[in-house]
């Protein structure tokens, strides 16, 4: 948790001073607000059907198009994105959540349950996360609800390392000496001393874990296993539009910068957060 004099004197000028960092982050707001407002922004609904305007080509009427239903393609990148993000941020707070509590638990009292926990995150690395993700949805119906418990189940242990790292670090300092002495109990000291200390290096991955996790999600709902069809998602438009990318370009076009511009955003502003709290950057 950042304290209010760092945030303002040190995190906040650094940041601002990185340019990529802070157009990252206008962006970020931007699509975020976009995809907040698509029930008021769409011009059309996401799941019309209009045969007389079957794959029509950009237009006034139609700014991205029509796809091969004649559904507005404007309307369904912006209705993708609340499904996106909403997978970003799902997938990643359980990932954060597990992962934090993990290494915390790892970190403070380290001995063999430590070795225990770090071994478990060792052989969890072991599998590529996107096979096993396949794995698992294999054997389960595809939902949204699924496609984000599995992503965040999957991608928790990055973070474990991260906290354990820190916690490592902070445990051996002289305020938890003193807390000890003072008779506080584990618990407490875990989460009022040494966790809210140990959570920067959870911003900077989570910040980064949200792009990686829409991405993970578009390319499930590209191969047909992530969002179903009549909702709209990036990958499932994707899909749609591959079999008529060579007369159609625009199906494919346009939910493909969606989906470039949304990881590119999350990942500039996620390594400015890094460099902003990098206590050796001079910047």
């Amino acid at each position: 948790m950042l304290r209010t004099s760092f945030f303002y004197a040190v995190f906040w000028p650094r940041l601002r001073r990185n340019r990529l960092a802070m157009l990252g982050g206008v962006a970020v707001v931007t699509l975020f607000m976009l995809s907040l407002l698509a029930p008021w922004l769409s011009p059309y609904q996401p799941a019309t059907i209009n045969a007389w305007n079957v794959l029509q080509p950009p237009s006034w009427h139609h700014w991205f198009g029509t796809d091969e239903l004649g559904r507005d393609v404007l309307t369904r990148v912006l209705w993708g994105a609340r499904i996106s993000l909403k997978v970003g941020f799902v997938a990643v707070g359980i990932a954060a959540v597990l992962g934090t509590a993990v290494g915390l638990v790892a970190g403070y009292y380290g001995g063999w349950l430590d070795n225990l926990l770090m071994r478990l995150v060792d052989i969890m690395l072991c599998f590529p996360a996107f096979f096993l993700i396949l794995a698992v949805i294999a054997f389960l119906q595809p939902s949204i609800w699924i496609i984000m418990a599995i992503i965040g189940l999957t991608g928790w242990m990055g973070v474990a390392r991260l906290v354990r790292a820190e916690v490592l670090a902070i445990r051996e300092m002289e305020y938890i000496q003193a807390a000890r002495c003072i008779g506080c109990s584990d618990l407490r000291i875990m989460v009022r001393h040494v966790l809210p200390n140990a959570l920067s290096p959870v911003l900077v991955a989570a910040t980064l874990g949200v792009a990686g996790a829409i991405l993970t999600e578009s390319a499930l709902s590209f191969l047909g296993i992530g969002v179903q069809p009549p909702t709209a998602s990036w990958g499932n438009i994707l899909s749609s539009g591959k079999d008529y990318i060579e007369f159609a370009w625009w199906l494919s076009l346009f939910p493909g910068l969606a989906i470039l511009i949304t990881v590119l955003s999350y990942n500039l502003l996620g390594e400015g957060i890094r460099d902003a709290l990098d206590p050796r950057s001079l910047r």
